[in-house]
């Protein structure tokens, strides 16, 4: 009886942390901008802006090529800033993890990119996404 009990409870802890991860999946990401990566430069900025509002995760979107991403520092409209380990090669067609921002939603100013220099055919581009 106490194995059965235990087993229904885990059951609806598992239901509802499934429910959650669905609607998370299902908020819609809004589009903040780009960079075109030319292999010239280890680094781009994508201004975002305080007129976009405030976002609680991002996830960067790479097509034309992949892209090995050192690190990324988000630029806070407070004047804060935070370094996000990614640390990762995103191939042409990937995207990131959502990456959350700690805290309440926060008014993204810019989003710095720092990645390895190769050579391209083409110059991949990088496309930010906000979840408010």
């Amino acid at each position: 009886m106490l194995q059965r009990n235990m087993l229904s409870i885990f059951g609806v802890i598992l239901i509802f942390a499934f429910s959650a991860s669905l609607a998370a999946q299902s908020e819609p990401w809004e589009y903040l901008g780009n960079a075109h990566v030319d292999g010239q430069q280890d680094h781009d900025k994508i201004k975002v802006g305080r007129h976009d509002g405030r976002f609680r995760a991002i996830q960067l979107r790479v097509s034309g090529g992949a892209i090995y991403f050192e690190r990324v520092v988000v630029h806070y409209g407070n004047g804060s800033n935070e370094e996000l380990v990614i640390r990762d090669r995103i191939p042409d067609g990937g995207v990131t993890r959502a990456i959350d921002l700690p805290g309440e939603r926060r008014v993204v100013e810019s989003v710095e990119l720092w990645y390895s220099k190769d050579r391209w055919e083409h110059r991949p581009k990088v496309s930010l996404f906000g979840i408010r």
